[in-house]
């Protein structure tokens, strides 16, 4: 039963008819600035709640404050937030839309609300979302692979915008910025990325491969400890000039307890372990530090990182990681992190090129925690490594060497 009093004010734009009518089970849109992507996709979610009939018929309602919308057959259409992934886990979902998923942390599709009903991750490639590009090149190949409905629409073949329209938009923007925001370019750069280009390099040089744990050498690890967001773990070797990165974890909504169990089960010999500064602030729920809480656990010799402030960090981490080398299987989601970890961008303001200014702070995003974790690690390792004198060089007295 619809509720009489329920108007649908909505006509689907030709370049949107296939996918309201697709049969298949998932779906990847990549639009370009102003195509109607995210009312298309709300119709679409809009149209499924109104055929449902699970209960007794009654009047649609809007509940604002609970950011949901109820229907005459029970069904109901609700906006989440994707910041805190694992706050979705266990929610029931017939269908999904993830708008502008490439911002979203990967793991909200592959892990946590992937659903028997059509989902669509959708987004446009952006320079003011710097991951779109290689994020939605990915599930779009996925898409075409897997057999997904897949719909990409560029400006320049739609002729939803007028042409004097992209014109100025020529004007205004670099050729690049242009590419991406209209024409669905893949081959954005990460604007204001504070590490990419040391990342390229590494990659270039084949530093991240595969990276064998040394049992020879001792690990040490390197903690962004969260509290509501999540935990992020480095484990990193010293041999010879070269840092080794061989393994990274991360989890959320677990106690300290938790990592311990999961270093103790690697079976590496451990050097120390870097914690942040604020590890030595004290709890007001149990009166003890976090730093306090792992040594009673059983972990020895916790260093605390230095204090600094945030730009050393970063320039610190820019030093340290060309002596580099991740292993790429075990260090993947770090790898990624490193790469995508970036200053927020300005879309207010941009230089006389078109290029869009920078703020001064990070993104705090899926990457703060390994970035951060990291920034530790590169502030920390050099100065123990040399304290300790361990794989440091040997100068042999030249008498009697042949």
């Amino acid at each position: 039963m619809q509720d009489p009093d329920l108007v649908v004010d909505y006509q689907a734009r030709d370049q949107f008819v296939g996918f309201h009518d697709r049969l298949e089970r998932f779906a990847c849109i990549v639009t370009h600035r102003r195509a109607g992507k995210t009312v298309a996709c709300i119709h679409d979610l809009q149209r499924a709640a109104i055929m449902s009939q699970r209960i007794r018929p009654r009047l649609a309602s809007v509940r604002e404050s609970a950011l949901r919308v109820d229907y005459a057959g029970g069904g109901q259409v609700r906006l989440y937030r994707a910041d805190n992934p694992d706050a979705l886990r266990g929610i029931y979902l017939d269908g999904v839309v993830l708008d502008e998923y490439a911002d979203m942390d990967p793991r909200v599709w592959s892990e946590i609300i992937r659903r028997p009903w059509p989902i669509a991750p959708a987004g446009r490639c952006s320079s003011a979302r710097p991951r779109a590009a290689r994020i939605l090149r990915a599930v779009a190949a996925r898409a075409i692979g897997n057999k997904w409905f897949s719909l990409i629409l560029k400006a320049s073949d739609t002729g939803l915008i007028a042409a004097s329209e992209l014109a100025l938009a020529k004007r205004d923007l670099s050729e690049e910025q242009y590419a991406q925001e209209f024409e669905c370019s893949f081959e954005a750069a990460v604007v204001g990325a504070y590490f990419g280009k040391l990342m390229a390099g590494a990659d270039a040089e084949r530093r991240i491969a595969a990276v064998p744990y040394d049992p020879a050498a001792p690990v040490w690890t390197s903690w962004d400890l969260g509290v509501r967001d999540a935990t992020a773990i480095w484990f990193a070797q010293v041999i010879g000039r070269e840092i080794r990165i061989i393994d990274y974890y991360e989890a959320s909504g677990v106690d300290l307890g938790h990592y311990v169990r999961e270093l103790n089960a690697r079976p590496y010999i451990y050097a120390g372990h870097v914690v942040p500064h604020d590890a030595q602030a004290r709890e007001l729920g149990t009166g003890k530090s976090r730093l306090e809480v792992l040594a009673s656990l059983g972990l020895k010799n916790l260093q605390i990182a230095p204090m600094h402030r945030l730009e050393d960090g970063i320039n610190a981490v820019r030093v340290f990681l060309p002596k580099c080398w991740f292993d790429a299987e075990k260090c993947a989601r770090g790898i990624d992190a490193l790469k995508l970890y970036r200053a927020e961008v300005d879309e207010r303001r941009a230089d006389p090129a078109g290029t869009p200014l920078l703020k001064p702070q990070p993104v705090h995003d899926w990457t703060s925690h390994a970035a951060d974790s990291f920034r530790y690690l590169a502030l920390t390792l050099d100065r123990q490594a040399t304290q300790t004198g361990f794989y440091r060089r040997i100068d042999y007295a030249s008498e009697g060497v042949v």
